[in-house]
């Protein structure tokens, strides 16, 4: 299920046993690196398989992983333990089950459930075609070498058995007045509708059909043999096209690639093949008398050179009275054509001899076509058919019933219509996301106690009611979790290219969105509101959320402790504007600061909140007051390059508990203002600044020389060790021990192309800085290095590296853990996708891993854009339209799992429709061909249409069937259910009696074979009568007196017949005495013979 694959780098060199590691560090044992939710569709989706009952969507993969979706974001990712194509995905419907097939034919059941596989068996022979039986755990494969074979689930014992009934080819090829078995790879498996499962369609490679009945182990039809005439006609794709006789058609070499059932009860086989030709087979039951090949072609164009025909599905057309149905086709059409699904409307009405096409639609496809689903629903939300669409690279579309068949009642071919999108819990591509937050909260703060409250409040209001796309989406399947003790302990934040936030509640592995924030409210019009988002800074203790875009404009945000209404005041570089805003709820907009033309980069609040501090691409760093609003300075470029700012922190001197203020407090302005601020920024050059957080002014410059300016971010580490832990000064050996890379320590002497006059007082100046930043440690990740510093040295102006590890490939981005609320370790991101764990003081690599092992990606240019972490081993990925939470820690738990996990298996709706179909076996259906009494049942009961009709029959004789080879079913005489015949003595029938004439034996001039077997062959049998046959010869109109000497006569007429039967058995008794003594007398004759006289 999560991906676990983990290595442990070995220090190089043999050492003494290692000493007890101090407390917080991280080792081995603390890390289980593991997926907790997973949003949105793979780009490498490739297949789709439906259950109509749970109303579950389930999406395969080409690297293996396998997607399925429910309603009200439910969503689950299956990971495969091999990194390989599905070929084949179908559920066992209603009973919690998954099955894939896998490039390498391995089969694999998954527990929905526990979200992981419960059986497996490799399959020796290449699988070419797979089908389950519907309603049942029965499965049907078929190979290359034209097996097929039965297997089972038995979901009690958790087994994926192979049964030893089979399809024996003999016999197939018998029927087809073939010499040899057939060995040609099987392309379609069908269960034939209405039949209880006993007969099975089963399509060859060559174009063989056959219609294979399990019960009497024979086939009952054949279609496609070439030897045999074809009778029917062409049909085109309109009422308009020409019908030709078949006569011609020339079946030699047509390979079949798809085919469907196209009737309710599996009287119509509609078939594509590799040529773009579709044919309509007919398999009623009535063909009994002379074989032939009746069929009726259609096709889609009438070009030389066409496409094969993929993909086809059938669903039945309420609206023709069940008389007509719909037909979608990927592929049939000319080479180089626009690739399009289309849908054909067909008329059944006068059989299939009158088969005719009543209307055609093309549906432009988004993207290249990936597969297609065709199912019933019918729930508490929608109902009717629905048509699932997935196209490359990872797009899912709905279409449902009512838009088909006002597309259909149109006359223009090729119509663009707009289908349901998927709707995603985290909108990723559009608009596009440029940068997220993970923001940790403290269950316990006033902000998130009245934040939890509000979320609860809503979601009673409106519980489980989806709103927008997800209104329409059809999907409903799974059961969401409930938790008591619910408390607001994450959130995830995405800024994006039009300018909008949204945040989402990240607290359990299902995100539900709690707010979206547009650029524009109320009409106010503020030039570069709309420009794309490019950092976040977010105060978890006030609620203050900071936005910063490209045009160098910050919002300031509050989500909660407002009153309706208020003020938004914009300040800019020389004057201040009032806005009133009129809203109500939600999150307010409360300032927008815009006095800089230069994107911004990074934005902090400070410890007292009521600051914040910008970093611009131009090398500029400003101070805001939040509370005022107003600028408090503005910085020049701190580089010389103008290098834009990577990095900001900002400590503050220790305040009392509880003295931390919001943005909208002024009591204590005068308070803030004298309290000591020191302010560090690193540039992406590795130029690092300090300066007075109140006035601006720089009391320290160190430039660190990078072989490239590549910086990433910068971390200081607030008094994590004693002077006793620090990592030696001393050059020390790679830890790693994989990659020869050298730990340099040396001091770096300071710029002072920044320094402002009277360096001479920079001692004195900075004398507060060197007591603020004691034991604490200055880290600065760049692309090539990690470098530990002093951060006494560098408030001195030089830069004394305590450590320095050379990383053996590109880092993009860095993050922190904790363990024991003490900052531990690093996550490294590499630029090829691997991630590093290294551990405090001495960067050690305790445990490694890649987005390719865990998530099945691959790094993508500008990803480390949008990844961000919390401080407990939580990080967020984006890779196209996916998002995927990581944890790190072993012992970390914050997501509750396995408690806040949906279900993806509803058993009481599973209970409730097999008490359904067990109870109502015969039902009236309504338009869509779902029961009625289903839309009653409870959440919307789904149910099944026309060809879904098998599950509700009684499947339970197929075990006895399955359960032997063909031809070897155990012999039903003497069982309980057999009607035992009993022979009447009125039932039977005496000849007159026939003298016995022995010479016959010596004159009779016919061969000794004949006269030996003479009547052995005889096939007679006493003549038995039914009751109602006795009743209607006896049964005559009179008196009580009449009846009774009718019944005397029969009695006389009985003992006559008796004693004839003695007479006869005499004679023949003793005409078997005459033939064996005329047989001894020979004998003696033949004895006294010569051989030469014989």
């Amino acid at each position: 299920m999560f991906a676990r694959k983990f290595l442990q780098k070995s220090s190089g060199g043999q050492k003494p046993s290692p000493a007890p590691p101090p407390r917080g560090c991280l080792i081995k044992e603390d890390l289980n690196p593991h997926i907790v939710t997973h949003c949105g569709i793979p780009s490498t989706a490739s297949l789709l398989a439906f259950d109509p009952i749970q109303c579950l969507l389930a999406v395969g993969t080409l690297d293996g992983r396998i997607k399925v979706i429910g309603g009200d974001n439910i969503e689950a990712i299956l990971v495969s333990p091999k990194q390989l194509p599905f070929k084949n995905l179908e559920f066992i419907e209603n009973q919690g089950f998954l099955v894939s097939i896998s490039n390498e034919n391995e089969i694999q059941v998954w527990d929905l459930d526990l979200r992981q596989i419960a059986s497996s068996l490799h399959w020796e022979s290449n699988i070419t075609a797979f089908s389950i039986l519907p309603g049942t755990g029965y499965m049907y494969v078929g190979d290359e070498y034209g097996m097929v074979s039965v297997l089972k689930y038995n979901a009690d014992e958790g087994k994926l058995v192979q049964l030893p009934y089979y399809v024996p080819t003999d016999a197939l090829a018998e029927a087809a007045g073939l010499s040899s078995p057939i060995d040609y790879p099987v392309v379609g498996i069908l269960s034939q509708p209405s039949s209880r499962g006993t007969r099975l369609l089963i399509a060859f490679s060559n174009g063989l059909l056959f219609l294979w009945d399990a019960s009497e182990d024979r086939v009952v039809v054949v279609r496609g043999n070439k030897d045999l005439p074809v009778e029917g006609k062409t049909v085109g794709d309109s009422l308009e096209a020409s019908h030709d006789e078949l006569s011609d058609l020339e079946l030699d070499g047509k390979e079949i690639s798809s085919l469907c059932w196209a009737s309710a009860d599996g009287s119509v086989l509609a078939v594509g093949y590799v040529d773009g030709d579709i044919l309509f087979w007919d398999f009623s039951d009535g063909q009994k008398g002379k074989p032939s090949n009746h069929a009726v072609k259609l096709q889609l164009s009438s070009a030389e050179k066409r496409l094969p025909v993929i993909v086809m599905h059938w669903c039945l057309d309420v609206s023709r009275k069940n008389c007509g149905g719909k037909l979608f086709i990927y592929g049939g059409d000319i080479i180089g054509s626009e690739e399009v699904l289309t849908m054909l409307g067909l008329d059944l009405s006068s059989g299939m001899g009158g088969l005719k096409c009543v209307g055609r639609v093309d549906l432009t496809l988004s993207g290249s076509f990936a597969d297609m689903v065709l199912s019933p629903i019918a729930s508490s939300r929608q109902g009717g058919m629905f048509l699932f669409l997935l196209t490359n690279p990872g797009q899912l579309q709905a279409y449902d019933d009512t838009s088909l068949a006002s597309l259909m009642s149109q006359k223009e071919i090729s119509i663009s219509v707009s289908p349901l999108p998927y709707p995603m819990v985290v909108p990723t591509m559009d608009p596009h996301m440029t940068v997220a937050m993970f923001a940790a909260l403290n269950v316990n703060d006033k902000t998130s106690l009245a934040l939890s409250e509000i979320v609860l409040a809503a979601k009673s209001r409106t519980p489980r009611t989806p709103s927008g796309e997800s209104a329409q989406w059809p999907l409903t399947g799974g059961v969401p979790s409930h938790l008591d003790d619910y408390k607001l302990e994450r959130l995830y934040m995405a800024g994006y290219q039009d300018g909008s936030v949204r945040i989402w509640d990240a607290t359990y592995p299902c995100l539900s969105l709690l707010y979206a924030l547009e650029p524009k409210v109320n009409g106010i019009d503020i030039t570069g509101v709309d420009a794309s988002v490019t950092a976040f800074s977010f105060c978890s203790k006030t609620s203050c959320l900071a936005v910063g875009n490209e045009c160098g404009m910050v919002r300031i945000f509050k989500l909660v402790g407002h009153k309706s209404g208020g003020t938004l005041e914009v300040v800019t570089n020389t004057d201040k504007e009032a806005h009133r805003l009129h809203q109500e709820d939600g999150p307010q907009w409360l300032a927008a600061y815009s006095f800089m033309n230069s994107p911004v980069c990074t934005l902090r609040f400070v410890q007292s909140t009521r600051r914040l501090a910008v970093g611009f691409k131009c090398g500029k760093v400003a101070m805001l007051d939040i509370a005022a609003p107003s600028i408090i300075f503005v910085t020049d470029s701190l580089s010389d390059s103008g290098s834009p700012i990577k990095s900001l922190y900002a400590k503050s001197s220790s305040a009392p508990s509880g003295s931390i203020s919001g943005p909208t407090d002024h009591n204590s302005i005068n308070s803030e203002a004298l309290e000591d601020l020191i302010l560090c920024a690193m540039t992406k050059d590795g130029q690092t600044i300090i300066f007075d957080g109140n006035t601006g002014k720089i009391l320290a410059s160190c430039l660190t020389p990078l072989k490239n300016p590549t910086a990433i971010c910068m971390h200081i580490l607030e008094d994590c060790y004693g002077n006793s832990e620090l990592p030696s000064e001393k050059p020390t050996e790679n830890p790693s021990g994989k990659e020869k890379h050298d730990n340099k320590s040396h001091a770096i002497n300071a710029s002072e192309s920044q320094l402002p006059d009277g360096e001479q007082n920079a001692v004195t100046e900075t004398k507060f800085a060197d007591q603020r930043f004691a034991n604490s440690l200055f880290l600065m990740c760049s692309e090539d290095a990690l470098r530990l510093y002093s951060l006494k040295s560098v408030s001195q102006g030089s830069l004394e590296s305590s450590l320095e590890i050379n990383l053996p490939k590109p880092c993009c981005w860095m993050g922190t853990l904790k363990k024991d609320e003490r900052e531990c370790a690093v996550l490294l991101l590499y630029r090829t996708g691997h991630i590093e764990i290294r551990s405090f003081p001495d960067l050690e690599v305790v445990g490694e891993s890649s987005l390719l092992s865990l998530l099945r990606w691959n790094f993508k240019p500008n990803m480390e854009k949008t990844v961000c972490s919390d401080d407990f081993g939580h990080v967020v990925l984006v890779n196209g339209c996916e998002i995927a939470i990581l944890s790190f820690l072993a012992r970390a738990n914050g997501f509750r799992i396995p408690e806040s996990l949906p279900l993806l298996h509803d058993k009481v709706l599973a209970a409730a429709a097999d008490a359904t179909f067990s109870h109502f076996p015969a039902h009236k259906k309504n338009h869509d061909g779902a029961p009625k009494f289903l839309s009653g049942i409870i959440k919307g009961l789904r149910s099944s249409n026309e060809q879904k009709v098998d599950q509700v029959q009684d499947f339970s004789h197929l075990g006895n069937i399955f359960s032997n080879p063909p031809y070897l079913k155990p012999s039903a005489t003497g069982g309980d259910d057999e009607n035992i015949v009993e022979l009447n003595i009125d039932d039977i029938e005496i000849d007159e009696p026939v003298t016995a004439n022995l010479e016959v034996f010596f004159t009779d001039k016919r061969s000794d074979k004949e006269k030996l077997f003479d009547g052995a062959s005889s096939d007679a049998h006493p003549k038995t009568r039914t009751v109602d046959e006795i009743k209607a010869k006896y049964r005559k109109a009179g008196e009580t007196s009449a009846i009774a000497s009718q019944a005397k006569d029969k009695l006389l007429e009985r003992g006559e017949k008796l004693e004839r039967i003695s007479q006869r058995t005499a004679e023949l008794q003793d005409g078997a005495e005459n033939f064996a003594s005329m047989a001894h007398e020979l004998a003696k004759q033949m004895e006294k013979r010569k051989w030469w006289n014989i």
